[in-house]
């Protein structure tokens, strides 16, 4: 800048800084459009039935999709939240736009055909591997980052919590394949829950659920089929629901498979699912659900119970195998083993009567069962001779007149008069014997 005669700096000419500043603003333009391009959101060809059923259905993809409904001709711009959770960029899904009142070949538009209701704005619905569109609540549509967590919520595979039997069976056991995980405390290692990961990736199709054993109980699985617990020690099974088509019946039944031993990596749980997934695992059909308790010490000491009463039977079986079933010495061993067998409780008491039952069929080769008629009349003989037993036993009232005397004797003089009665009965009987013998010595 020049000088004036007085001293002071003259400003720059106008022309000079016209051009700077006209270079500054096409930079920002050129930015801001580029941005533009860069951020703009796909829009689905509603004309193309391929991409369609891709979007819809999932069909030869692997990808869920977060759709934002649009019209092509629409003078609003694109919703705020929803651009902002696709600038974001880490939500497990891709974005999308469409004209959801389209028309399909079902004479339907895409509002009618999935019944999403387009009051509520924006109108978002997921969609892909995941199912059939659904559409996303309001409640999470209020801003960017809420809508990247709640998709990440509703995409990103994870375990099912069981805490009650009906979880067990809503989320489990009601599936076609379902590994549960045991946690052997509130908090897993690292380990298992890296483990947890990788099967969830690796098996989309397998339903994952996981219970705390430290303080649940699944009854009818653990005493069973699982080893005991150890504390901090997780265990893992996979159950397998039964389809038989020839029973027209809605009653749940279900198979499972255990590790070998006890603890969790993640090769063998691979290994595990897999075979079942192969159906190459050989499977163990479970008669009675499990259901979820919470852990005593009651339920713990019965769990011991039974695993010892398996353990000697076990042991009684393979005695009887090696040593080929030998004699009376077997069988009465047999029946102390037997007595140790049965706690007093009712499943111990059941065990002993048909074990019983067997070896008395054993014993009887031609043992053949009864008759539902042959039951039937032994019960009529029984009852008749018990009504024939009470007969005797009960005092007609002109009886006990008659014996009574004058009455002096009171209660007590009953007492001796029955017993006077009944011991003229046995010398009547004596005499009967008697005669008996007189005349088989004629």
């Amino acid at each position: 800048a020049k000088k004036n005669s007085k001293g002071k700096e003259r400003p720059p000419p106008v022309d000079k800084l016209l051009k700077p500043a006209v270079g500054i603003g096409l930079a920002l333009l050129a930015y801001q459009f580029f941005k533009g391009i860069k951020s703009e959101i796909p829009r689905i060809n509603v004309e193309d039935e391929l991409e369609l059923r891709q979007v819809f259905f999932g069909e030869e993809t692997t990808s869920n999709f977060v759709v934002l409904c649009h019209p092509e001709d629409a003078t609003y711009p694109i919703s705020s939240v929803f651009q902002d959770a696709y600038n974001d960029g880490s939500a497990p899904a891709e974005f999308r736009v469409m004209d959801c009142k389209h028309v399909l070949s079902s004479e339907k538009t895409v509002l009618d055909r999935f019944k999403l209701d387009e009051k509520k704005r924006p109108t978002v619905f997921v969609s892909g591997v995941l199912g059939t569109p659904k559409q996303v609540p309001t409640k999470h549509l209020k801003t960017g980052s809420m809508l990247v967590k709640a998709l990440k919520n509703l995409l990103v595979p994870k375990a099912e919590k069981i805490e009650t039997t009906q979880d067990l069976r809503s989320k489990c056991l009601d599936k076609d394949i379902c590994g549960l995980l045991l946690k052997g405390a509130k908090q897993s290692p690292n380990y298992v829950k890296d483990a947890m990961a990788k099967l969830l990736v690796e098996f989309p199709k397998v339903t994952f659920a996981a219970v705390d054993s430290s303080v649940l109980y699944v009854k009818g699985l653990e005493a069973e089929y699982l080893p005991e617990l150890v504390s901090g020690q997780p265990r893992f099974v996979v159950f397998e629901k039964i389809v038989d088509g020839s029973k027209k019946s809605d009653r749940l039944m279900t198979s499972v498979a255990t590790l070998p031993q006890s603890g969790v990596a993640y090769g063998p749980m691979s290994n595990l699912v897999g075979s079942v997934v192969q159906k190459t695992a050989t499977m163990q059909k479970v008669s009675t659900l499990p259901t979820i308790k919470t852990r005593t010490k009651k339920l713990e000491e019965e769990e011991r119970a039974k695993r010892q009463r398996r353990t000697e039977q076990q042991q009684r079986k393979q005695q009887q195998s090696n040593g080929g079933g030998g004699g009376g010495d077997s069988t009465s061993g047999g029946h102390f083993s037997a007595s140790s067998d049965n706690d007093g409780s009712r499943e111990g008491r059941k065990a002993e009567r048909e074990r019983r039952r067997a070896e008395h069929r054993a014993r009887n080769p031609n043992f053949k069962e009864k008759t539902p008629e042959e039951i039937a009349e032994i019960e009529r003989q029984r009852r008749q001779r018990m009504e024939e037993e009470a007969a005797k036993w009960n005092m007609a009232p002109e009886d006990m007149d008659g014996s009574g005397g004058d009455g002096s004797a009171g209660g007590d003089s009953s007492y001796y008069e029955e017993e006077e009665y009944y011991d003229s009965d046995e010398e009547d009987d004596g005499d009967d014997e008697e005669d008996e013998d007189i005349l088989d010595l004629d």
